[in-house]
């Protein structure tokens, strides 16, 4: 019997094998896992069909592989059923609709049809980019495409993989393979990607291939600072007062399995800010030309973990005890750092918290996570002369960052939005704390 990848999920069609967890004469049970498979979403253990024996392996560790291929045979034994569905159980941050290729693979036959009749597309204001996905951004602008004057052929215009090649092969169609100027006041593209440097002919070098998460972080994080005018608010909140809260609750959180950190203090605290400010709590629709108000408070809270940066999301933070957040927060964290936090709690959030106190520095830029339109960095707490009541003392300042999107939000707005924020931090209400417990 021969066993072929099973679909992965909506908008995944490809991973990379992490681990082969079987070997040539091997006796396998149905549904036993043969392989994890790493995607830009999740690393999901492929189950077996039916149980056999594995008469041959037709991938290998660090193959990227596709819906539909063959990863091994299966002898005597083995039924011919269709394979179940992957099992994901370790998840990474993404984007929902995001594609992995990064070069326009051979034009299939099913490719090759005409794109839909009528007028060709309209281009967009200028600023606002056509909707795709970061890698279809990207890839256009290796080759010098103006996404602009390509169809969308999914819902509200989106651009995908398919409608690309269609314009390409248009494009190697006309006489001379003519291809589109860049916008005004935009740089030419090159028509081919950069060639890679050769940098060992200044001195030894070592070349490591770039995970699934590290390339998927490096679109997203591409795809935002090109499509999103960020603009960054300085400030700082003494948090003297919330030290010695924290300090004074920490026993009767940790006998009720909860870590009291400075991340719970800023979830309640952004969470009735955001209240405040209701513009901090939307996303662009460019397709509908809308601006999408949230009546929820989901806030996304970054991890560092050994493969990158994740965001997992807490739900309803505004809804939730500090005794809730904080049990909720410290488990969350784990399973992130382990990679085994499910998909729909990477996805959701209104506005994310990136918290970097407990490596150091202080004020920095955090790039906002699309399709948010704002996000809070928390630097790590200095003691600091002050002057209170027009005596120097000693505080504890916390320096906080605040990106947002320009197109959504000025200067103004950011303005008031941080002063609420110190406020909040620097009167936190201690009532908060006891409940629950």
């Amino acid at each position: 019997m021969e066993v072929r990848l099973p679909q992965l999920g909506e908008g995944t069609d490809s991973g990379m094998v992490s681990s082969l967890l079987i070997k040539v004469g091997d006796t396998v049970a149905k549904d036993q896992a043969l392989l994890e498979l790493e995607s830009e979403k999740a690393v999901a253990t492929i189950p077996s069909p039916e149980a056999g024996t594995v008469s041959a392996i037709h991938v290998k560790e660090g193959d990227t592989i596709k819906v539909g291929q063959l990863i091994l045979t299966l002898g005597a034994g083995a039924a011919g059923n269709a394979p179940a569905p992957a099992k994901v159980i370790d998840v990474s941050v993404g984007d929902e609709e995001d594609e992995r290729p990064v070069a326009l693979a051979p034009l299939a036959p099913e490719d090759l049809a005409p794109e839909p009749s009528g007028p060709g597309p309209e281009r967009l204001p200028d600023g606002i980019p056509p909707p795709a996905a970061p890698t279809i951004r990207r890839l256009a602008r290796e080759l010098g495409i103006d996404l602009a004057l390509v169809r969308g052929s999914e819902r509200g215009g989106r651009i995908v993989m398919a409608d690309l090649r269609r314009y390409v092969q248009r494009l190697q169609q006309e006489p001379g393979g003519a291809r589109p100027a860049a916008p005004a006041g935009q740089a030419p593209a090159p028509k081919t990607a950069p060639s890679s440097i050769d940098f060992s002919k200044w001195g030894p070098v070592e070349k490591t291939k770039m995970t699934n998460l590290r390339t998927l972080i490096s679109a997203k994080m591409t795809e935002s600072w090109t499509t999103v005018p960020h603009v960054t608010q300085f400030d700082e909140a003494d948090i003297t007062g919330m030290l010695d809260m924290k300090k004074k609750h920490d026993p009767a959180y940790e006998k009720k399995g909860g870590k009291l950190t400075l991340t719970a203090f800023a979830l309640k605290a952004v969470a009735g800010v955001l209240q405040k400010h209701p513009l901090f709590n939307v996303s662009i629709d460019l397709a509908a030309g809308e601006l999408v108000q949230k009546r929820y408070y989901h806030v996304g809270v970054a991890v560092d973990t050994e493969q990158g940066l994740i965001v997992p999301v807490l739900r309803d933070v505004d809804k939730k005890s500090m005794l809730q957040l904080a049990t909720e927060l410290n488990s969350l964290a784990e399973r992130t750092r382990a990679r085994k936090v499910a998909l729909e709690e990477m996805q959701g959030a209104s506005f994310t918290i990136s918290n970097q106190g407990g490596i150091g520095s202080g004020h920095f830029t955090p790039i906002v996570n699309v399709p948010e339109v704002a996000i809070l960095g928390i630097g790590r707490g200095l003691l600091k002369p002050v002057v209170r009541g027009g005596k120097t003392v000693s505080r504890m300042m916390l320096p906080l960052s605040l990106s947002y999107d320009h197109r959504v939000l000025d200067g103004a707005n950011a303005a008031r939005f941080m002063v609420d924020l110190v406020a909040a931090f620097e009167g936190f209400d201690e009532t908060l704390l006891k409940q629950g417990l």
